[in-house]
């Protein structure tokens, strides 16, 4: 049987590890390949490990599993999301409503396993679809569903409408704090150390890492288009496809040329 690749998010290590005992109990056909601890690292592991579903929780430090979800919608091939929530949370009655997969914490086996029922159920109808009309026999190891569309409008009216407005970026050069504004940002670009910051009148680099700066950021301006390159959306060009699998995008005002994951080709469609 093809195990579904599955991350969990909690910045709490009991229900963290409650979930993931749970699961493994649950449902032997998930394999647990994160385990984050805030949502920050939640995201860095979906672009590492391309689970198939995600169990996030709402409330992390950094990037809430709110944020997270938004951002996997961004994806080529975003996972299933199914948020975990305490009780009161604020988002409930719209999960309700919207029948959105979502557990209550502590997680308790029988909710749970009414879950797993529902996306299992939904797996079962996606292969089905896909051998319709061919042999008439659903595929064991079909996946799961793509994030649903009721999922993504949810999100919208979950997260808040205005973003507090991003600070300018810090970078010393010697003896001088040299402060740069996030409008004039066209890209920032990381390697295992350093992130290097693109803007207007040069380049400067700083310590703070990609992931770190996501949750200050806004997505619907600043793109991830690579798990190294944060674009600011206003600079880009074109999108231009090398072949099947590469694509580079052109920025206004810079010769250099930025390359697009697999992962991220999706947000270039075209009209």
């Amino acid at each position: 049987m093809t195990k579904i690749r599955t991350l969990i998010a909690d910045d709490e290590e009991g229900p963290r590890e409650q979930l993931r005992a749970a699961l493994a109990r649950l449902a032997p056909e998930l394999e647990i390949v994160a385990a984050s601890v805030n949502g920050c690292d939640a995201w860095d592991d979906c672009l590492e490990h391309e689970p198939r579903l995600c169990f996030l929780d709402i409330r992390m430090p950094g990037m809430s599993g709110l944020e997270v979800a938004q951002r996997l919608a961004q994806l080529a091939e975003p996972p299933r999301v199914v948020f975990v929530t305490a009780y009161g949370d604020h988002a409930l009655s719209a999960f309700e409503a919207g029948a959105v997969d979502y557990v209550l914490k502590p997680v308790e086996d029988a909710r749970l396993e009414q879950c797993l029922q529902r996306l299992r159920q939904r797996q079962a109808q996606g292969g089905a679809a896909e051998t319709d009309g061919a042999d008439g026999a659903s595929e064991a190891g079909a996946p799961l569903p793509a994030m649903p569309a009721e999922t993504l409008e949810l999100l919208r009216q979950l997260l808040p409408a205005q973003r507090p407005a991003m600070r300018p970026i810090q970078a010393s050069q010697g003896r001088e704090i040299q402060l740069i504004a996030p409008d004039d940002i066209l890209f920032f670009q990381s390697d295992s150390r350093y992130t290097r910051v693109v803007h207007r009148d040069g380049e400067a680099w700083i310590r703070t890492a990609l992931k770190e700066l996501l949750s200050d950021l806004d997505p619907s301006v600043f793109w991830q288009v690579h798990r190294s390159v944060l674009v600011n959306s206003r600079f880009i060009a074109s999108a231009t496809r090398v072949d099947e699998n590469t694509m580079q995008l052109s920025l206004k005002g810079c010769a250099e040329k930025l390359p697009v994951s697999r992962q991220f080709q999706g947000l270039f469609k075209g009209q």
